[in-house]
């Protein structure tokens, strides 16, 4: 689907100075902040992130945010992006677009971004807070008839491939992904921030973060949220397999800070790989260490393309009953096997004793 080629990570873009800076630190790509037709509707607060630290290290391990989408003009957006194309042509530029539950909306805002010559589109059907109260967002994402509708909206007028972006804030992700899929949809990218309360102060007993004394919950993201996305991708690429649709690509996120993260991703079948908060607390320039770090793996592996390992570790995943009996009850001598050999007095040492890493 032509974007997909793209194999270097793909960042965030908040106004052509962010999308200029990530092409010119070596991004392959920029997903721009999500954009609607009427940016005055769109309103922000100040506190609105929130950080979750590392009781150890004191490194951020998990990021609120109650942000909206862009409260940018329209037009600004369409004079921007046309710019960037010209400038950046060899780069991918993908607009992410949401809009209200109203055709014709979604089609004008279609028609009209493509315009300006951007690769692809992404649907922002995902946002878990304050668009919903609008009933966009999550709250399309929710629901798999309305995904289904809007994507076909969509690809009735796009000459470029749409992807769509699913919400984690459900039981099975591919339901609503494939829904998307029967619609038409070149690619899927998940996963969106998961909707959460960050903390709260225990001195003044305020939700964090306070405007004015008062919160939300909103969107959580950083490394803590990985292994649920990690799990989300692999639901995807197997009911992908499962119905036939591995022609369907994926752009993985959550979490990705690093290159070991991002080949995670790709282990798990994604085609690119996607990051927002890592560069919004270490800078653009994270991308270096991801291109090294993702050629110093290949190198090792001997592998010569993405395409070499993308998906290799979905057949290592199997029933329980199948992992009895390939342990055929054999355990070590200081593997617990059954409840009843739990010591309260060892309980953190025999916890370790059974631990992977």
């Amino acid at each position: 689907t032509g974007v997909q080629t793209c194999a270097l990570p793909i960042s965030p873009g908040t106004n052509k100075a962010t999308i200029k800076k990530a092409f010119k630190e070596g991004w392959g790509g920029v997903v721009a902040k999500t954009i609607s037709l009427e940016a005055d509707k769109v309103h922000n607060v100040a506190p609105r992130y929130g950080k979750l630290y590392s009781r150890v290290s004191n490194e951020v391990i998990g990021f609120q945010n109650i942000e909206l989408i862009s409260d940018r003009p329209f037009d600004d957006w369409l004079f921007d992006f046309e710019n960037i194309k010209k400038e950046y042509p060899e780069k991918r530029l993908i607009a992410s677009i949401m809009e209200e539950y109203n055709k014709e909306a979604w089609q004008t805002l279609a028609k009209k971004v493509q315009e300006t010559g951007v690769d692809a589109f992404e649907l922002n059907f995902s946002c878990p807070h304050g668009l919903p109260e609008r009933k966009m967002g999550m709250a399309m994402g929710e629901n798999p008839a309305i995904v289904r509708e809007v994507t076909s909206w969509v690809k009735e007028v796009s000459d470029v491939p749409v992807w769509s972006k699913m919400t984690p804030n459900l039981t099975d992700i591919s339901i609503p992904a494939l829904q998307s899929i029967d619609a038409g949809a070149d690619g899927i990218s998940l996963i969106n921030t998961i909707l959460a309360v960050i903390g709260i102060n225990l001195d003044t007993f305020r939700p964090m973060p306070t405007v004015k004394g008062h919160s939300i919950p909103g969107g959580y993201s950083a490394q803590a949220v990985r292994p649920i996305a990690l799990r989300h991708l692999l639901v995807l690429a197997q009911a992908l397999k499962q119905t036939n649709n591995s022609h369907v690509t994926i752009s993985g996120m959550g979490g990705v800070e690093c290159a070991s993260d991002a080949l995670e991703f790709i282990l798990l079948g994604s085609h690119t790989v996607q990051s927002c908060t890592g560069p919004m607390l270490q800078g653009f320039g994270m991308v270096i260490e991801l291109i090294k770090g993702t050629q110093a793996f290949m190198d090792k592996h001997n592998f010569n393309s993405i395409n070499d390992f993308r998906g290799q570790s979905l057949k290592y995943f199997t029933t329980h009953a199948h992992l009895v009996d390939l342990k055929r009850g054999k355990f070590e001598e200081k593997e617990i096997s059954k409840d009843g050999d739990w010591s309260g007095e060892e309980i953190s040492e025999q916890t370790a004793n059974i631990s992977a890493n």
